[in-house]
């Protein structure tokens, strides 16, 4: 009879305790309640939950927090549909917004055809690998090395690699997420509006006869684009043709024209347009690997 006292004491004790614990965890639950919209769960799934970080937030679901507080405009989801943006703008209540398209650009257009390599690089078969032996074995130090780390990080398919080993993006599927920026051992991507269509595609920052010897492409910092410009829209930057974006409504074609390499271009669609001055490259077969460039 004692035992069965003590376990009856037991099982009081411990149904006690037990009301206790979850009456001080229902206080704990109303006194520390934060209250969520529930809206942000709906916009959430309205994303496309790439978490890409286009948009400039931390993911899908802050971007939806800050939709809902109204402190982002659903147009800022790149990813998404302009449709699909619309709905969501529709079910908030508020304006859609207006976000001009970004792209990611290349800034090289020295593909095997046009460039030299000094040795042939054996390893593992990434960027960010062969650029760690010697910068990769290509003459230009600045150039693509063509191992398509871009491609292989791109989530949305928006990068395929040329016949010549150059990374081509296609505008109509890129996010502009950065991605590529961040993988390129040589700092070649960079995310630029739709309306910048004067482009540099070249990084070399040799000089002119050696920036040519070692891509027939590059810039030779020869200046004509500076001449040919409007006053302060394109300037020479350490052997290197730079265009200062901030006077982008003056760019025109007039600035291509008379480039002796073409490595300054018009862009239309992602399509590179050389000037009529520029040289015409015929050569489809990659250059053979020479030590002897300089």
């Amino acid at each position: 009879m004692e035992m069965l006292s003590g376990v009856a004491m037991a099982g009081i004790f411990m149904a006690i305790l037990g009301g206790a614990l979850a009456w001080m965890l229902a206080l704990a639950n109303k006194r520390l309640y934060v209250y969520e919209d529930p809206r942000i769960s709906e916009v959430e799934e309205m994303l496309p939950k790439s978490n890409c970080g286009a948009c400039g937030t931390a993911g899908c679901r802050n971007f939806a927090e800050k939709a809902v507080a109204g402190e982002i405009n659903p147009a800022k989801c790149s990813v998404n549909s302009p449709d699909q943006n619309a709905f969501i703008a529709s079910f908030l209540g508020v304006a859609m917004g207006e976000v001009e398209k970004q792209v990611a650009r290349l800034a090289c257009a020295g593909g095997s055809h046009v460039a030299w390599q000094r040795a042939e690089y054996q390893g593992l078969g990434t960027c960010r690998a062969a650029a760690t032996v010697a910068g990769g074995g290509k003459a230009c130090a600045w150039g693509c090395l063509g191992l398509g780390d871009c491609e292989v990080v791109c989530e949305f398919d928006a990068i395929s690699m040329s016949q010549h080993g150059l990374p081509v993006v296609d505008t109509d599927l890129c996010t502009a997420c950065g991605d590529c920026v961040d993988v390129c051992p040589k700092d070649l991507f960079s995310l630029h509006p739709v309306s910048h269509k004067l482009w540099v595609a070249c990084k070399s920052h040799a000089e002119g006869d050696v920036a040519e010897a070692q891509c027939q492409v590059a810039c030779t910092a020869c200046g004509k684009c500076v001449m040919d410009a409007k006053p302060g829209l394109i300037r020479l930057d350490n052997n290197l043709a730079t265009i200062d974006y901030s006077r982008n409504a003056q760019a025109s074609m007039d600035a291509i024209q008379r480039c002796p390499t073409g490595a300054i271009v018009w862009l239309n669609d992602g399509q590179g347009i050389k000037g009529r001055e520029a040289k015409k490259i015929f050569r489809i077969k990659a250059l053979p690997v020479s030590a002897n460039v300089v």
